[in-house]
């Protein structure tokens, strides 16, 4: 598995959780407007039920250009035989068209250590013999990542690291860990909303969950929030650095500040949309306010 050839997914991307509550026919015409408003990748979650690998073949083939990620593949929904085998077929079908995330994920594994557990997979991965021909071109991969040992692994086991819901610090801290080389794409989410006291109810809620997991909480602490911020869904400028809300143009800016922190790729969460319901009109905005012109 190849792993340290220089991923371009473009400036910035999507990230979604609707395609979950999506019909195929609805996601298939999603995700191709998506490509014909110049979006270079979708990145997409395994964890209300679609299988990875399986959703990422779907875009794939439902689109022609456009680049897929898996943000994240749990290493506990599959063997890493068949993460293999799943990234190597994608590979050969959709050449420099798909990247496989890996992540710890899912639920707390009693004694089991995230690194251990990331590095024991990876070894599995990279020792494997198959009879599924090679791909013309590299399998790429990714790692999940917030601390910075699991930073290092993606430095050099991986083509580099994905980080979710970080601030804008936190983007310079693992540029500067990862170095130079190494792909950095950062998600962030956002929200079409200018009133202060809306927005912020609408992040607090989004962001509750995260400000109760273990992992989650030691990354805020690393990044200096203190424990009084936790409380009540968090502060005001908790939730101001980890959702940006506003006008399209404003919310641009703030996601450009990720950009110029080194991150190579910042793929947009739109919270805030109703299960069942598509963000295409805030993607079709944020489309006018980062994308070139050019590819639009």
């Amino acid at each position: 598995m190849s792993g340290n050839d220089r991923l371009d997914l473009g400036p910035f991307g999507i990230y979604t959780f609707d395609f979950e509550h999506l019909p195929a026919a609805r996601v298939r015409d999603a995700v191709q407007e998506l490509e014909e408003l110049g979006w270079p990748a979708v990145w997409v979650p395994e964890l209300l039920g679609r299988e990875a690998l399986s959703h990422a073949g779907f875009l794939l083939a439902s689109t022609e250009r456009l680049k897929v990620v898996n943000g994240i593949a749990q290493i506990w929904s599959r063997g890493a035989r068949w993460a293999h085998g799943g990234a190597l077929l994608l590979a050969d079908a959709y050449p420099g068209r798909h990247v496989l995330g890996l992540g710890f994920g899912g639920e707390p594994k009693p004694g089991v250590k995230p690194l251990g557990a990331m590095a024991a997979y990876l070894d599995e991965m990279d020792g494997l013999e198959t009879v599924n021909p090679a791909p013309r071109g590299p399998v790429r991969r990714i790692l999940a990542a917030y601390g910075p040992k699991m930073l290092e692994l993606a430095r050099d086991r991986a083509a580099g690291a994905q980080t979710y819901h970080v601030n804008v610090a936190h983007t310079a801290q693992s540029r500067e860990l990862l170095g130079p080389e190494a792909f950095l794409a950062v998600e962030h989410p956002v929200l079409f909303e200018s009133d202060p006291d809306k927005a912020r109810a609408i992040a607090r809620e989004h962001l509750s969950p995260y400000l109760s997991r273990p992992y989650n909480v030691a990354k805020f602490r690393r990044l200096g929030y203190s424990d009084e911020e936790f409380g009540g869904g968090g502060s005001d400028r908790l939730v101001d650095d980890f959702v940006f809300w506003g006008e399209p143009d404003a919310i641009a800016d703030k996601l450009r500040a990720h950009r110029e922190a080194g991150a190579d790729h910042v793929t947009v969460q739109v919270i805030g949309v109703q299960p069942g319901r598509s963000a295409m009109p805030q993607w079709r905005l944020l489309a006018e306010a980062l994308l070139p012109v050019s590819t639009m």
